[in-house]
């Protein structure tokens, strides 16, 4: 996952990140960087619980509500009256306290992540730990129609957008799955559900399925046939209705979910 969370980065590039963080909605609790060249001015400033902060010379100025932009630009306007000519100030978030994701599922760090402006679903996940190898290799974004302080689950939505993003896509670079996050969205990565393989392969065990896995690709996770397989002999075990039945299969034939694999 590391690896994958730095490719896309670099595929996206920084100046549309740094766009979006321009974007990002300041909140109460946050912390702000805040440099006005040429002056003595620079610091970092919280956001109180009211939205406001006080700020040399200007006193109390409204930041909550506000993107980074649209204050970067009342706070110009404002030192602007009577004591800067044409001030050139930088605002940019030091601390995200205002708002959260949450982050569920076969990860190694689940729970709360804080939202930075612009974090994106690869980002998150990495920010997560990364997905356990026991995942169903997709995420699923759950946004509620209303902020939510804690974690909403895809059987749970209630009106929520769903949002499903292959793992595996990704890993391929397909950006337009790499969706951009709101406050409140809940990322949830399900277990796999599992397969077992029996027979002439090299290490029989239950394996985690994946999505339109073959039976090829199943042989391959359990360390491939043996020199004595007949690979044209593969059976699958599976419960249709109730019913166990043995089906004769081919090696390009899709696994389900509970089926055996005797080789």
């Amino acid at each position: 996952m590391p690896a994958l969370l730095a490719a896309l980065l670099a595929a996206t590039g920084g100046s549309a990140f740094a766009q979006s963080a321009a974007n990002y909605v300041i909140g109460p609790r946050d912390v702000l960087t805040i440099q006005v060249f040429d002056s003595d001015l620079a610091g970092k400033y919280a956001v109180e619980a009211d939205g406001t902060f006080s700020f040399p010379l200007i006193g109390r100025i409204q930041a909550a509500g506000r993107t980074l932009r649209q204050f970067e630009d009342d706070l110009k306007k404002k030192l602007a009256d009577g004591f800067f000519r044409n001030p050139q100030v930088s605002v940019a978030v030091d601390q995200y306290r205002s708002q959260q994701i949450f982050v569920m599922g076969e990860v190694r760090a689940p729970g709360p992540v804080p939202l930075t402006g612009g974090m994106t679903l690869v980002e998150a996940l990495a920010r997560a730990g990364s997905t356990l190898p026991g995942s169903a290799g997709e995420v699923v974004v759950v946004r509620a129609p209303q902020k939510t302080d804690a974690p909403l689950l895809p059987n749970q939505n209630g009106g929520a957008e769903i949002f499903r993003a292959s793992i595996r896509d990704l890993e391929a670079g397909k950006l337009a799955q790499n969706i951009e996050l709101q406050d409140g969205d809940t990322l949830y990565v399900p277990r796999a559900e599992t397969i077992y393989i029996f027979g002439e392969v090299r290490s029989p065990n239950a394996y985690p399925i994946q999505k339109d896995m073959t039976v090829l690709q199943a042989l391959a996770i359990a360390g491939g046939a043996t020199e004595h397989a007949a690979l044209n002999r593969i059976k699958v075990v599976r419960v249709v209705n109730g019913d166990k039945k043995e089906i004769k299969v081919k090696l390009t034939d899709i696994v389900r979910a509970g089926d055996t694999i005797i080789v």
